[in-house]
């Protein structure tokens, strides 16, 4: 895969644009790092993509060189989670491990320094526009208000309530004839959904996150956990694919340059029974989680929704929010 001739390096390629990039910097750099990097500092050279994902490809190419070339590899990798790489040629020039814990002492601290601009609520109306939208969904969201649970043991109550829920309701879609049908069949295409929502996801906090998401979301027929930035590192990724493959709890990216191309990175296992037992004990420890209850009873006996959830708010009203919140300014 590596060619290193005078003829090759005339056009910049792969190799070209890590091995640059990692000198130029001389600290270990993850996948993803390496292409950001290399975009700054102009070491990408004349090199041209069309891929979405480039820095995937960079991770493959150190991944390929360390396992095919062992102890002769140009590639090093330093770290596991995330996974980041250096030169072998520098390896002896610099305390890796010292630099590695510089590294991630300023990472904490930056993202630190990013959840103050703004709490996890202020998500909440980009994910209510985002699921209200969005074909899979077309649902209505409710806040759920954790302060007013009720006070009960530390720890009883601890990851019970999901911070948002929401309900599909099939009154745009089906005729209604079907919906008669169905309801004299005791049929309902009502669908339940509950979000756990975070700024970040990365390795520092995903097992808490997740299992959160695993705690309060169960059960619903589709259970999410809501991120506005991702950890991009491939390792991560595939960690991310093995709990939603073990678990069955979806991943969605928010995207606050356009709300409507937020994506459903890992889809949400169904549920095509409610945990009506779990149900019951939210709606008796959590007064908003019972009136979300009374809103979709009023709205089926309607046939139409008139209930107040979650306001959608209006195209300018959300980028004005996501401005004024500096919730664009994360990525």
């Amino acid at each position: 895969m590596r060619n290193n001739s005078k003829k090759d390096m005339a056009k910049t390629t792969f190799w070209n644009i890590i091995e640059r990039t990692i000198e130029k910097v001389a600290t270990p750099l993850s996948a993803k790092e390496i292409w950001d990097k290399a975009k700054e500092l102009g070491t990408i050279g004349d090199y041209m993509t069309t891929g979405k994902t480039p820095w995937a490809t960079i991770a493959a190419y150190c991944y390929t060189d360390i396992n095919n070339n062992g102890d002769s590899s140009m590639i090093i990798q330093t770290s596991e989670r995330p996974a980041q790489f250096f030169l072998r040629k520098l390896a002896d020039k610099i305390d890796i491990q010292k630099v590695q814990k510089q590294k991630d002492t300023e990472v904490a601290k930056k993202e630190k320094v990013e959840i103050k601009k703004f709490n996890e609520r202020d998500l909440h109306s980009v994910l209510v526009a985002y699921a209200y939208g969005d074909t899979h969904f077309k649902a209505n969201l409710k806040t759920i208000y954790h302060e007013n649970s009720s006070k009960a043991t530390k720890g009883q109550n601890e990851w019970l309530h999901p911070d948002l829920v929401g309900v599909y309701f099939p009154f745009r879609d089906y005729k209604p004839e079907t919906l008669e049908i169905q309801n004299h069949l005791s049929i309902t295409s009502i669908k339940l959904f509950s979000f756990e929502i975070k700024i970040s996801l990365n390795f520092g906090n995903l097992r808490q996150s997740f299992f959160q998401a695993v705690s309060n979301s169960s059960w619903a027929n589709e259970g999410y956990l809501v991120a506005l930035n991702i950890d991009d590192d491939p390792t991560f990724k595939d960690e991310v694919r093995r709990l939603n493959n073990a678990f069955g709890i979806g991943i969605i990216k928010l995207n606050p340059e356009n709300v409507f191309e937020s994506e459903i990175v890992f889809p949400s296992s169904i549920n095509q029974e409610i945990d009506w037992d779990t149900v019951n004990r939210l709606a008796n420890e959590n007064s908003d989680f019972s009136d979300f209850l009374k809103l979709i009873t009023e709205d089926c006996k309607l046939g139409k929704v008139k209930s107040q959830y979650d306001k959608v708010l209006k195209l300018e009203d959300l980028t004005k929010h996501i401005n004024d919140k500096g919730i664009n300014n994360t990525q």
